[in-house]
């Protein structure tokens, strides 16, 4: 009977290894009022009845950080016995895009490097994990300088195949891959237009990674991406994958708006106040929408007041992030109607 009581008692939680676009891992600390006073953990939390892992996952990292993850993988499930309570923790290693977490129930967060998981101060069943992930990385790592990650043709003119090239971008796990990838741009011409492809693909794993990908390729080569913008543009208001939006609106913050038509700035402009003005935008999109509203605004000074107005309106309840980048934003505004 004793046993059975003990056993009821074991709950299953998710939490989630979240990097970021340099590979760094996010942890998040806990208060001094909680059950384990400032100890560090990977965000996550309990399953609700009937709920799925992967739900569970996606709706505490909304609900605890405001942000947007997405699944790349899971380790394997660890238990430990807390004395009060035993529980099952599930672990997923996923990918994001936002640099700021909004912090709802923690006291801090940091991003750290793999390598430096050893020294933190987690909670016991995180080091299990941490120990898993740490593993799994270092073999990976090995494997790679073993074999080599390159499975991509690097000749000039070679022919893409495309299921490889598909499976590449699921297997990427590191900056050195996706770097490489986009470099391999200027010998593969057709590359970016099959990132773009992918970008809109109904499976949520390839299309962020696609569009991560994609960015890498605006940043080293900007004449490459620009036939492609257009369609980036036009295709905006009816994408539902925050993930690529984000990366979609990180390419077009680094614009020369003058690239566009005036039916397509109409458009930009439009989404980005919607998106500052919708309480469901994530941060990093809000972010982005300010810096491509400032460039319009270059051309289009009447604009000024409104896109102030909404900036202002979006720091009264924004983060520390976004009423920083509001602050800057606001002040090249400024500089341009009071100019005009």
């Amino acid at each position: 009977m004793t046993d059975e009581r003990y056993w009821e008692k074991m709950i299953d939680v998710t939490c989630a290894i979240i990097r970021d676009e340099m590979e760094r891992i996010l942890i998040v600390q806990k208060g001094e009022k909680s059950g384990h006073p400032l100890k560090w953990e990977f965000p996550g939390g309990k399953c609700r009845q009937g709920e799925a892992f992967e739900d569970c996952i996606l709706r505490e990292i909304r609900e605890e950080l405001v942000m947007d993850i997405v699944i790349c993988g899971r380790l394997e499930p660890v238990e430990y016995d807390y004395g009060t309570i035993k529980i099952r923790l599930i672990p997923f290693v996923c990918d994001t895009l936002i640099e700021e977490p909004e912090l709802k129930e923690h006291k801090a967060y940091r991003w750290i490097v793999p390598a430096d998981l050893p020294g933190v101060d987690f909670l016991e069943a995180d080091v299990l994990v941490a120990e898993q992930y740490l593993a799994l990385a270092t073999a990976k790592s090995r494997e790679q300088e073993n074999e080599g990650c390159r499975t991509i043709p690097d000749e000039e003119g070679a022919p893409l195949n495309e299921q490889e090239l598909i499976d590449f971008i699921n297997r990427l796990m590191s900056m050195k891959e996706a770097d490489w990838l986009a470099g391999s741009a200027l010998i593969h011409p057709a590359l970016p237009e099959k990132l773009l492809e992918y970008s809109y693909n109904n499976e949520n794993k390839l299309a962020f990674r696609a569009s991560w990908v994609l960015t890498k390729v605006c940043d080293k080569y900007p004449e490459i991406i620009q036939p492609h913008l257009h369609k980036i543009v036009r295709t905006l208001p009816y994408m539902k994958n925050e993930s690529v939006i984000r990366s979609f609106m990180r390419i077009l913050s680094f614009c020369d708006m003058q690239a566009f038509s005036e039916g397509e700035h109409g458009m930009l402009a439009d989404y980005c106040l919607s998106g500052l003005n919708s309480p469901d935008t994530a941060i990093a999109i809000k972010a982005y929408a300010m810096e491509i509203l400032y460039r319009l605004t270059v051309l289009y000074p009447q604009l000024g007041n409104e896109v102030a107005a909404s900036i202002r309106s979006v720091m009264e309840e924004g983060s520390p992030g976004i009423t920083s980048k509001g602050k800057t934003v606001l002040r090249k505004i400024t500089g341009i109607t009071s100019g005009s």
